[in-house]
């Protein structure tokens, strides 16, 4: 071996070293930018609490399918094709059939 080729200078140029500190630099801004996403869906998402009575005063046996919440009633779909209406509280206040 030559003396030149021992004497190369394992470093990169300057241009290179600010590029690998630039994709450095660039890896963790992402990755911290990515976890504060995440944190904010996480504390942000969940919202307004719904408050569900503690029982609905079903009338007739009915069995209820599916029930869903609107700001003044609570509605529930049986199995015989009724559709009933409780108030807030969870008392009965109306049986509509479905046709």
């Amino acid at each position: 071996m030559s003396d030149t080729e021992n004497s190369v200078d394992p470093r990169l140029p300057p241009d290179l070293r600010f590029l690998k500190a630039l994709v450095t630099v660039l890896t963790g801004v992402m990755i911290a930018g990515l976890i504060t996403v995440v944190a904010l869906l996480v504390t942000r998402l969940p919202g307004k609490a719904i408050t569900i009575p503690d029982q609905l005063a079903v009338p007739g046996g009915a069995n209820i399918v599916a029930v869903t919440q609107a700001p003044s009633f609570w509605l529930a779909t049986t199995d015989d094709n009724r559709v009933l209406i409780f108030n807030p509280d969870g008392s009965f206040r109306r049986d509509l059939p479905l046709n």
